[in-house]
């Protein structure tokens, strides 16, 4: 067999082609030259990129194969990931490979800018000695106002603190307890702008936080301020702030990211107190190492069918060993459910309930999406776009769990509503130490059968000779049954049986069943893709 190809659109440190490993083709292409990468991607099973590259639409309609694509990096600007959700893509990035390296930063741009290290070495550097005119101001002691206490705002505001400053937070997301465990007191963001003598900007853009530091905002400041913006552009009104720092309501800034990039040109540089830097947050070497390694593992865990924790575009989250085994499980329950309902359900409800529930399971949530689409539409489902197919067809889905299950260690169960309010259920359970996988419950008759690839089930009124009616067809047809277990409400009530076969039934044999017994309904349902 072919390995599958890995596709690096730009440079990666060495260290990523080692994680990789030898289980991979890698090929490489300038992602930057558009032709030269709708080319190259066509053959791909998985893309590395970094910032250059767009991958957009036009890329996942000229990648056939293509599983997931990989940032080597925080931002996800360059990736259109819905479309890549559309196409059934993972994309995954690396979200914590640069945070130590941003906090570092957004510190040095606080030591730059109070003491103007900037100014002050062009000037030496221009042969001047001008002692006097850079004195700066001292951090100890002083207040640090961090807004958006996150992972860089934490690392940030831990290393203010050992440089002696009182540092308080504005994070409507985080619990006081939690920042009181870092030493830090959550303040109100009007309280953090009027006593801050540093602020230091650590939020993601949104729509909620662009400007949030504006015109109105710096008129509340002290005007000995040194604002600190090493997150993302925009957060801060670059206008605003040129006002400030001109009027002297601002004393200095330090900036490493502006609301356009790339940016050589700026009001804002006219200032000697403002210190600037071409967005280098994650610009060291380790950082761009572990990005790298992060993504290449992601991308051998997502070639190897697994969920992956740093997807941006699946909602499985880290999965335990003790629900690995069920994922197969709910994804045959999803495909079986689709054969019993010939539908798509209004309301589909999953329900997982044992042990298994001390775990995070919405991984099996996904599964069962995506066996149950798995035969219905044209396209390839994945985990990724599975969520996106139900909600397209309007289907509400739920996940339920319960801790206990009376009858069975660990219990799935998936149950639609459909359009005509008629319920349509089907549940499965892992059985010994090999993890057998088993069928039962259909509809609320209680069954026990192996789930195997070729499957029947078959609901009449219950009567005698049925079984051997059914029994001398398939024989006759030269289908071997495999298992059957035959369930009743009451004597002479209505009846379900579901077998296994050897192999799938032709549906004229299907048919001369059904009118032979006289049956209300009869499903095939085949297992093997």
């Amino acid at each position: 067999m072919s390995k599958p190809v890995v596709l690096i659109a730009e440079e990666l440190s060495p260290a990523t082609l080692e994680a990789l490993g030898p289980d991979f083709e890698v090929r490489h292409c300038d992602g930057a030259e558009r032709t030269a990468l709708l080319a190259a991607v066509a053959e791909a099973d998985a893309i590395l990129v970094r910032s250059a590259t767009t991958v957009d639409a036009e890329v996942f309609a000229a990648a056939p194969r293509l599983k997931v694509v990989a940032r080597a990096g925080v931002g996800l600007d360059n990736v259109d990931v819905r479309a890549a959700t559309q196409a059934g893509v993972m994309v995954v990035n690396a979200p914590a490979s640069n945070i130590v390296s941003a906090a570092e930063l957004a510190v040095g741009l606080m030591l730059a800018a109070a003491r103007n290290i900037a100014p002050a070495n062009a000037s030496l550097k221009a042969g001047e000695w001008r002692r006097s005119k850079y004195s700066g101001v001292e951090l100890y002691e002083k207040t640090a106002g961090i807004v958006g206490l996150g992972r860089i705002g934490a690392l940030v505001a831990q290393r203010l603190s050992a440089f002696g400053m009182h540092v308080i937070a504005y994070d409507p997301f985080v619990a006081a307890g939690r920042a009181a465990q870092m030493g830090v007191r959550l303040v109100a963001l009007d309280e953090l702008l009027r006593t801050s003598d540093v602020l230091s900007v650590h939020l993601p853009k949104t729509p909620e936080t662009v400007g949030l530091i504006g015109e109105q905002q710096l008129r509340q400041v002290k005007p000995s301020l040194i604002l600190v913006n090493a997150a993302r552009g925009g957060i801060v009104d670059e206008h605003a702030l040129f006002l400030a720092l001109k009027e002297g309501r601002v004393a200095a800034a330090g900036l490493d990211v502006f609301a356009s990039e790339p940016c050589t040109d700026s009001p804002l540089f006219e200032f000697e107190s403002v210190v600037a830097t071409p967005h280098l947050g994650a610009s060291t070497e380790e950082a761009q190492e572990k990005a790298g390694v992060a993504v290449a593992r992601s991308v051998r865990l997502a070639l190897a069918g697994e969920l992956v924790p740093d997807a941006v575009n699946v909602q499985g989250g880290v999965i335990a060993e003790e629900v690995r085994p069920g994922i197969p499980l709910a994804e045959r329950l999803g495909r079986f459910f689709t054969a019993l309902s010939a539908a798509v359900p209004s309301q589909l409800d999953i329900d997982v309930r044992g042990e298994i529930t001390a775990h995070d399971v919405r991984v099996l949530e996904l599964a069962v999406l995506k066996g149950m689409f798995t035969d219905v539409v044209e396209e390839s489902v994945s985990y990724v776009n599975a969520p996106l197919l139900a909600s397209d067809r309007g289907v509400a889905v739920r996940l339920n769990t319960d801790p206990e299950s009376p009858d069975y260690r660990n219990l799935i169960t998936v149950r639609g509503t459909m359009a005509d309010g008629a319920q349509v259920s089907v549940s499965g359970t892992l059985s010994g130490p090999r993890h057998v996988e088993k069928l039962v419950e259909i509809d609320g008759f209680d069954i026990e059968v192996l789930l195997s690839d070729h499957m029947a089930v078959f609901r009449y009124t219950d009567r005698p000779g049925i079984i051997g009616t059914v029994g001398r067809i398939l024989g006759e047809a030269q289908i071997n049954i495999a298992g059957m277990q035959v369930s009743r409400d009451q004597k002479g009530g209505h009846a379900l049986v579901a077998m296994t076969v050897d192999s799938a039934i032709p549906s004229d044999v299907l048919e001369e069943i059904v009118s032979a017994i006289g049956a209300h309904s009869a499903r095939q349902v085949d297992l093997v893709d």
